[in-house]
């Protein structure tokens, strides 16, 4: 007999003896102290005793909205007007003001070691007590409290203490007073306002702090420095601009506009500050920097500083670079031109972006491609700028899609110095099954690989005249869709990869080849993180009307040619099967063709001919191009120089977050590190802290981590960054990190 099924009852959200808070939040105190909890989600935490953790809850309970101000005051046993104080002390104070109340002075006691001895030497010296306080400063009630208190003793000498977790940092203390720097700042009378560090525990988005030593060595402070030299005088100074977009892409939020959802204090206090830039200051800097122009040589001088850097610490790294067009789309209501974009498989306005990376998949430098240009043209134009990245005459390994497939262009690069890698473009004849041989290759993480190849030459033709050989590696790989259905599931087909270094092992060439692939995975995680698609700025120019674009007649006149051609084709194959049946008649029977049973069998394909020979002269007399101005007046371009620094900072922010997590796989024990590094890196940027500044060092003390072993990894990691002896920009601290152990 099947039974009725009943409804589960819901699981309670909140412990037995919690007194509930609205609809969402509950409160257990006891013993220990006191917990609340969000839907069943333990938030906030304090000991018994804790007034300031106590009251902080109660206000931020009201502030993220979780209850009404009138239920967390009757649950915490306070009136609403107690908890509207507190707020006000919060906002004003920060969380220090939160403290228990004291009786009596609410400062230090101005009786000091220094002025006790002053009015006791006074005193002996026969001057009166209101005489001794006027001088002094204190009243005479303490004058007698200080000639009434026994002379203290001098300390008696001891070990001097060991550096080490200060406990007494003010917990979120107000900002340092900056506004005599602000409003010299409006005067213009402050160059930049340098970094200055308070102690403060608890701090949020500490951990951006972590990013420090990597951002250093990409080169965008000094780079941009040497570039720009400075923005003109104000509050905000060319180095803090930029850590603040690189910190805030760290964070989560890449574009200006996302200033907007960080809190400015917050960030304010990583970058040594009262507060972090506004949106509208952000962009008024960014716009200064454009319009110098000089966006492309920031670029170029972050490229030759990653170049030195890779050949100083990992030379492998530039056995190789990648490049690779980017499709960046355009939503706008301007005329820009458009692009085929092959996510959506449709073309669309957009602008095209061609990116350089190294083996690693690392960007290293980018540039606006010309409208209309393809990769090979953009390959050609790129050779110099990437001869002086390198910095010297060595041959460079360039590895590119079937988009840049050029054989002339193949023998471009091999003249000026530069080796081909990429894949083979169009019909190619299958090699002899012989000639393939397995190999086995084991890459740098590991992971076993396992081909069956072919290793020979092939010549292409150059200019319709001249020949160039390239080195040919050929792979025996599973069918594509199309191959499958036609040839079976089973199936298998050829691919081919051509190179002209003839050095190179063969596992090497298809592993580097296969290796590309990390460009892409870079545009995908950066589209996700770091906005890379986002347009950062929508002001357009003019494109020039004097360029010359295809003409779209000409693609019309080809397609009435096409046309005509195939009526042609099929004219002359009806004429010739009439032709053939005038010819063959029935046995025992002659036939006599005149001139006019001729012509009648051959009028359609005479007229067809007549129609293609007016179809070609049509299309022979349509130029090919034609200026802009006449095929798309007014046509626009979005903005280059902002785009570009922007890149600039997107790329600084990317190879940061790519080096920590590197240091992750290589110095720390933790075992997801392949998988889980980047991350870990996140969450260990947006994690809190103390921050502690003091005798030329800075140093960071981290929250613990949810987990031990992700919390074991970046203690670390912290090990590691400390001993680069990096120096926060601006200042002479040294960075020192630690993480706080679990009590």
């Amino acid at each position: 007999m099947m039974g009725v099924m009943t409804t589960q009852q819901p699981l309670p959200l909140a412990p037995a003896g919690a007194v509930l808070i609205g609809d969402a939040a509950a409160l257990v105190v006891d013993d220990d102290g006191g917990r609340v909890f969000i839907r069943g989600e333990l938030t906030f935490v304090w000991d018994a005793g804790d007034d300031l953790g106590r009251r902080l809850a109660a206000v931020q309970l009201v502030r993220i909205k979780a209850a009404r101000a009138m239920a967390v005051a009757t649950a915490f046993g306070v009136t609403t007007v107690t908890l509207w104080r507190w707020r006000k002390e919060l906002d004003a104070t920060g969380a220090q003001g939160l403290a228990q109340d004291k009786r009596g002075p609410k400062g230090p006691s101005r009786l000091t070691p220094a002025v006790v001895a002053d009015i006791r030497g006074r005193r002996r010296g026969g001057a009166s007590l209101r005489a001794i306080a006027a001088a002094v400063g204190v009243s005479t009630f303490s004058v007698r409290r200080a000639l009434s208190e026994p002379t203290p003793e001098p300390a008696t000498p001891t070990e001097e203490p060991q550096p080490g977790p200060k406990a007494d940092l003010p917990v979120l203390p107000a900002p340092a007073d900056r506004w005599g720097e602000r409003a010299a700042a409006r005067w213009g009378q402050l160059t930049h306002a340098d970094p200055m560090f308070a102690p403060a525990a608890r701090v949020p988005l500490a951990g951006l702090l972590l990013a420090i030593p990597a951002l250093q060595a990409t080169g965008l402070l000094p780079c941009a420095t040497t570039v720009f030299g400075c923005l003109r005088n104000g509050f905000y100074g060319l180095d803090t601009v930029l850590v603040e977009g690189v910190l805030r892409a760290l964070a989560g939020e890449p574009r200006a506009e996302g200033a907007t959802r960080i809190d400015p204090v917050a960030l304010g206090r990583v970058l040594g500050l009262d507060r972090a830039p506004e949106v509208k200051t952000i962009r008024r800097k960014i716009t200064a920097l454009a319009a110098t122009g000089r966006a492309d040589e920031l670029l170029a001088a972050m490229a030759a500083t990653h170049v030195a850097r890779l050949d100083a610490t990992n030379p492998h790294l530039l056995a190789v670079f990648y490049v690779d067009g980017h499709v960046r789309a355009y939503q706008g209501g301007r005329k820009v031109a458009k692009t085929h974009l092959s996510r959506l498989k449709f073309p669309a306005p957009a602008t095209v972006e061609t990116w350089i990376s190294d083996a690693a998949g690392d960007p290293v430098l980018v540039v606006m491609a010309e409208p209309g240009a393809s990769l090979a043209m953009e390959l050609r134009r790129l050779l110099p700028d990437l001869r002086r990245a390198v910095g010297d005459d060595r041959r460079v390994l360039v590895g590119f899609d079937r988009g840049g497939w050029s054989p002339t262009l193949f023998a471009h690069m091999d003249a000026e110095g530069f080796d081909v890698l990429t894949w083979r473009k169009g019909f190619a004849e299958n090699l002899d099954p012989d000639l393939f041989t397995d190999l086995t290759y084991t890459d740098e993480t590991g992971r076993s690989h396992q081909w069956r190849v072919a290793d020979t030459t092939v010549d292409l033709l150059v200019d319709n005249e001249q020949v160039f050989t390239m080195r040919q590696v050929s792979l025996i790989v599973a069918n594509n869709k199309a191959g499958r259905e036609t040839r079976g599931q089973d199936s298998t087909r050829q691919i081919h990869i051509l190179t002209t270094r003839a050095d190179l092992p063969v596992e090497q060439v298809i592993y580097k080849m296969g290796s590309r692939w990390r460009q892409e995975n870079y545009f995908r995680y950066a589209r996700m993180h770091f906005d890379l698609d986002s347009h950062d700025a929508y002001a357009t120019t003019d494109d020039d009307p004097a360029r010359l674009v295809p003409n779209p007649a000409k693609k019309k006149a080809h397609k009435q040619v096409l046309a005509a051609r195939a009526r042609y084709d099929r004219a002359l194959a009806a004429t010739d099967a009439a032709l053939l049946q005038a010819v063959s008649p029935p046995p025992g029977q002659s036939v006599l063709i005149t001139n006019a049973d001729h012509d009648t069998i051959t009028a359609d394909l005479r007229a067809a001919r007549a129609d293609l020979d007016t179809a070609q002269a049509a299309h022979r007399g349509v130029p090919a191009r034609l200026p802009l101005g006449q095929v798309n007046p007014g046509q626009q371009v979005l903005d280059v120089q902002t785009k570009l620094i922007s890149h600039a900072i997107r790329i600084a922010a990317f190879n940061t977050a790519t080096a920590l997590a590197r240091a992750i796989r290589v110095h720390t024990g933790y075992a997801r590190a392949n998988h889980e590094a980047h991350a870990l890196v996140r969450q260990a940027l947006t994690g809190s802290g103390d921050i502690d500044p003091g005798d030329g060092v800075l140093t960071v003390r981290l929250d613990p981590l949810p987990t031990g072993r992700a919390t074991a990894a970046i203690a670390q990691l912290c090990e590691h960054l400390t001993a680069t002896q990096t120096r926060y920009p601006g200042t002479n601290l040294l960075l020192r990190y630690e993480v706080k152990t679990r009590p």
